[in-house]
């Protein structure tokens, strides 16, 4: 009985298994059905999550500003330090090697033939621009903080709560308004003129001895643009280097003394914002055209900037707003920002990108410039916009394709009692 018993449950195993097998393949048969069939509806169907995503990423709806940098830490550098230390390590290696570095125009003092045009393209739109802004502040109103670097444009100052400046605590972090200039909508940032780049740096006690002229403007005169009154050194021989030192740079040629004529005055009344202030220019006949006219131009200086910084070096402070158009920064103590003990007020040089060169000073994006002024309770709901695009959209240009998720042009601002019920 033992044997049949046994024997009869061996079967009766056998069975379960050859059952349990059946079921499994039945099942993973149709396991494989379902899932060609979900691979042909995934082929097949014109609204899968990918396409969605892509389309979203070619017309997106809003899209955030970048995140403000802490100001008491370095700014991170735009090339990756793994990089920059491959690049030191090679330069390293050949100088040992007493093997001269192979520099290529502009890296060896001379012009890029293919970007004097660009630079004198750059120049002519940069006047443009300063004009235009000084003739449309007589049409469009800009606020600034007087406690505070915030900047509105628009009719009325806004009304949200983000205040930091002196005695905000008072005022529940409101703003003190007054009138702004061209310098609130542009933010000025100045270099130090050279004749020679590849000459002697600017010392601390020779500061003095060299004008302060817009950074775009000296970026073109580097690049190749001419301007008797800013005169610049134009190399025949390249510079030759060993590592980091410079083995061959021509002679020193004395720097010509800066005259001030009428002809200078009057150039700089064209490049620089501090001569072109609010209540100067004339009322526009046509402030629409003009509004155009000058964001375009806007545009094309920050597109040629990025053309020529793409080959031409330019230095930013990463603990500051200084920037040095040269291929060395220089050795000026006036640096104040985190830390500047440790490093005896000297700034902390690196590569500059286009925002530190031309700042967008993003400001609050006003839908409606005759309605009610901007509201703290609303604020998830507004967009923001560099100040030069906000004041010519009022003035009546059309908005640019690229700052329109910015400015969320998109998104209906609703009252503040339909804003608690939002999610």
């Amino acid at each position: 009985m033992e044997i049949v018993n046994s024997v009869s449950f061996s079967s009766i195993g056998g069975v379960c298994r050859t059952r349990v097998n059946k079921a499994a393949k039945v099942v993973s048969q149709t396991q494989r059905v379902s899932w060609k069939m979900t691979r042909t509806c995934c082929e097949y169907s014109p609204d899968t999550p990918r396409k969605r995503q892509e389309k979203y990423e070619q017309q997106p709806q809003n899209v955030d500003l970048p995140e403000l940098l802490p100001k008491k830490k370095k700014k991170p550098f735009p090339v990756p330090i793994k990089k920059m230390l491959q690049a030191s390590r090679r330069d390293k290696r050949l100088a040992q090697m007493r093997i001269e570095k192979p520099l290529e125009a502009p890296k060896n003092g001379l012009l890029v033939p293919e970007l004097v045009p660009v630079a004198y393209e750059v120049l002519d739109n940069w006047k443009v621009l300063i004009r235009g802004l000084s003739q449309l502040l007589n049409v469009v109103t800009v606020y600034g903080c007087r406690k505070c670097p915030q900047v509105h444009v628009g009719s009325v100052g806004h009304q949200i709560q983000d205040c930091y400046g002196s005695g905000s605590q008072r005022r529940n972090s409101y703003h003190s308004w007054a009138r702004g200039s061209i310098n609130d909508v542009l933010i000025p940032i100045e270099s130090y003129h050279l004749f020679d780049p590849f000459g002697r740096r600017v010392k601390h006690e020779t500061r003095f001895d060299y004008d302060r002229i817009p950074a775009i403007v000296e970026l073109c005169i580097q690049a190749g643009v001419d301007l008797p009154q800013y005169p610049s050194r134009r190399r025949t021989a390249p510079v030759r280097m060993i590592g980091k030192k410079v083995i061959d740079r021509g002679e020193f040629v004395d720097e010509p003394k800066p005259h001030r004529s009428e002809d200078c005055i009057s150039l700089l009344a064209e490049l620089d914002t501090f001569s072109n202030q609010q209540g100067q220019s004339h009322s526009p006949s046509n402030v629409k055209e003009l509004a155009e006219r000058t964001l375009k131009a806007y545009l094309n200086v920050r597109r040629g900037v990025e053309q020529l910084m793409n080959k031409y070096t330019v230095k930013a402070c990463g603990y500051c707003s200084e920037v040095h158009v040269g291929p060395w920064g220089h050795n000026v103590k006036l640096c104040g920002a985190f830390k500047h003990q440790w490093r005896d007020g000297k700034h902390g040089w690196q590569d500059a990108v286009v925002d530190e060169v031309i700042p967008p000073n993003y400001v609050w994006h006003v839908p409606d410039p005759s309605g009610p002024p901007l509201r703290s309770s609303l604020r998830r709901f507004y967009g923001k916009a560099p100040a030069v695009v906000e004041l010519c959209v009022q003035a009546g240009a059309e908005i640019p394709d690229d700052y329109r998720p910015m400015m969320r042009t998109d998104i209906v601002i609703p009252d503040s009692e339909e804003a608690r019920m939002a999610a």
